[in-house]
């Protein structure tokens, strides 16, 4: 099927094939940008010959020290230029990248390093502590720390040192890119539904096409200016690392996302494109005078993690910003949906363009197909009526879940990666997200698991039964709340609760309110949270 009917010689060769991999637009950047800026934070300013010398020689450090093909490497480490190095550096000796969230409480991050088997960790000086204390809970061999101490820090001296480990390697190190574009690429531990983390895991196909995915959605032209404030243990920050050499951009670090920062980049910097959280949104709309700057450019912002409101909407275009939502998941490689504006809707305005906005999209160019499915694994009707969950099938989907067969199987049930998140269709086939997974609460862009936090509360001696859901936050657009019976004869407060909780996860996982009442049940005692996530609403 689809051959001519003699292709003597056709063959696949070195000349007219080479697996894809996001490696090729350093490579490539290197080769014809190499005096344009490729990555700036505070007084670092690496072209793109510079920014390729370190990557290589990373790559050779690494190797040096034993770190071999499929072997991999983790990083602790914020928005800095060593975070940016390591997505190239760690695949081009051939080992698979695993950022981990470094919000995370230290059991999960020792689970996270066990599970994948890290070999050794890029850690951030600021992040010493809980590297420390997860190695000390590890039950698998502990991964070496290599200390990263940025702009402001003074170093340890009790490790390694990132500058130490580059000098380390060889400046003509050969990369080794894949021999197969299926090869891993990133490993990234999601929460999922769960509280027990699951490994997501990247190809290199599936990231080079996100590159050129967003690209187009983000209406790029060449040397764009990106602001790095989704953080690259995200998704790999939606793949944005990859891409910007491919346009021969500049990555703007942000440590600390801010308002202020915010401005500051956009006016000093020239930064044309972002992406964050609809939180950064309001951060934008809410700055202080003081920390407003002026600008004379439209910036492109990408917005995702939770549905923006129409009103959040409304209120930053004519700030000087054109928002579009995408949807994905962090099995997506970040985006897979985009709201693609329509030349139709020009005419638009106010409320009618603010509600077009916040469409959720429909698939991004890479992606095969997506559409809203029933629990049969059909597809709904577009009808604007009908609910369903968003099913999602193509190159922009993960290779499964590492170790996990069952969750793999599961989530790619019917031939299609299926999202948990409730949607309908418009008519045009663009897609409406009406409600999240059911038990995930999306607080500032984390994604937190009511199952754990409900764990971590059971293990109080004073609560008998627990139940946690979402509660709709101005700033953070959720926050878990819990709603908690007590053990008959025992006391317990408020403040203990969320204090017992802040001792055992991190902060944006602790809950914000906790209401004590009986919890409403069914006939075979399952807690019925769409009732709790009401009373939550009005609390």
């Amino acid at each position: 099927m689809g051959w001519l009917s003699d292709e003597a010689g056709l063959e696949k060769c070195a000349a007219n094939f080479v697996p894809l991999t996001p490696l090729s637009h350093l490579r490539r950047a290197a080769e014809i940008f190499a005096h344009r800026t490729a990555l700036v934070w505070k007084t670092t300013r690496l072209n793109y010959a510079d920014y390729a010398t370190r990557v290589t020689q990373l790559a050779s450090a690494l190797a040096a020290r034993g770190v071999a093909p499929g072997d991999v490497v983790a990083t602790l480490l914020p928005n800095i230029p060593a975070q940016a190095e390591a997505h190239f550096g760690v695949p081009a000796c051939g080992a698979v990248l695993n950022t981990i969230n470094i919000r995370l409480d230290a059991d999960t991050v020792a689970y996270c390093f066990d599970h994948a088997g890290a070999k050794l960790v890029l850690c951030d000086t600021a992040f010493l502590a809980l590297a420390e204390a997860a190695i000390a809970r590890m039950e698998g061999p502990a991964p070496q720390i290599i200390e990263v101490t940025d702009h402001g820090f003074t170093a340890s001296g009790r490790y390694l040192g990132y500058e130490d480990l580059l000098a380390e390697g060889r400046p003509d190190f050969d990369w080794l890119m894949p021999e197969d574009e299926w090869e891993s690429l990133a490993i990234n531990y999601t929460s999922g539904t769960t509280g027990k983390p699951k490994g997501v895991v990247y190809h290199h196909r599936g990231a080079y096409l996100a590159t050129t995915a967003n690209a187009l959605a983000w209406r790029m032209q060449s040397f764009p200016v990106v602001m790095s404030i989704v953080p690259l243990f995200h998704c790999n920050a939606w793949c944005q690392a990859w891409m910007v050499p491919m346009m021969g951009g500049t990555l703007v670090c942000c440590r600390d996302v801010t308002a202020k920062a915010i401005y500051d980049a956009i006016a000093d910097e020239g930064v044309t494109h972002f992406g964050g959280a609809p939180i950064v949104l309001n951060m934008i709309i809410n700055a202080k005078d003081e920390d407003r700057r002026d600008f004379s450019h439209i910036v492109e912002v990408f917005t995702a993690g939770a549905p923006p409101p129409a009103a959040t909407l409304a209120a930053v275009e004519p700030l000087g910003f054109n928002v579009t939502q995408v949807y994905g998941l962090t099995e997506t490689y970040g985006p897979a949906l985009e709201c693609l504006w329509q030349t139709e809707w020009e005419s638009a305005v106010g409320d009618e363009r603010a509600a077009l906005k916040a469409r959720t999209g429909v698939a991004m160019a890479m992606l095969e197909a997506a559409g809203v499915h029933d629990d049969k694994d059909q597809q709904i009707p577009r009808d604007a009526a009908h609910l369903g969950e968003i099913a999602m099938r193509g190159n922009l989907v993960m290779k499964g879940y590492y170790k996990n067969p069952e969750a793999t199987a599961e989530a790619f049930r019917g031939g299609w990666f299926r999202s948990g998140d409730i949607a309908f269709q418009h008519p045009d086939g663009y897609v409406k997200i009406t409600d999240r997974a059911k038990d995930i609460i999306i607080s500032g862009g984390e994604n937190v698991s009511s199952v754990e936090v409900e764990g971590i509360l059971m293990k109080h001696p004073a609560v008998s039964l627990c139940a946690v859901v979402a509660k709709p936050d101005e700033k953070w657009g959720e926050v878990p709340c819990a709603f908690v019976e007590v053990k008959q004869g025992l006391e317990v407060t408020s403040a203990e609760l969320i204090a017992h909780c802040r001792s055992h996860l991190a902060g944006f996982k602790t809950p914000k309110l906790v209401i004590f009442t009986e919890l409403p049940k069914t006939s075979t005692g399952k807690i019925q949270k769409y009732e709790l996530r009401a009373v939550a609403k009005l609390a």
